[in-house]
């Protein structure tokens, strides 16, 4: 069992988007998970190897490894409800069709 959230998220160099991608997830998990998470940010230009082994095709990608199940979420992780419904955050299907 896991004491917090695992999750990596990939991102192609310094662009833009993964700096979005990134600011958005440390935002989102200060505010919902605060001292519940690790967050470790691989480059797929300086780590291609992960990037293969994990099979990310797209990028940004976020997979969230424990606790279980893992799940995979693409794009910059603004919408905060789909990363919240995709981590298993507290947050009901219900809630986002509203």
């Amino acid at each position: 069992m896991c004491e917090r959230y695992q999750l990596k998220l990939y991102v192609t160099g310094d662009t833009p988007r993964s700096q979005r991608a990134i600011a958005n997830l440390y935002r989102l998990c200060d505010q919902e998970l605060p001292g519940q998470y690790k967050i470790t940010v691989i480059d797929v230009t300086k780590s291609p190897q992960l990037a293969e082994t994990e099979h990310i095709l797209v990028t940004p990608t976020l997979i969230k490894e424990c606790p279980n199940p893992v799940q995979r979420i693409v794009g910059d992780l603004s919408d905060k409800e789909t990363v919240l419904w995709g981590l298993n955050i507290g947050i009901s299907l219900n809630k986002i069709e509203q």
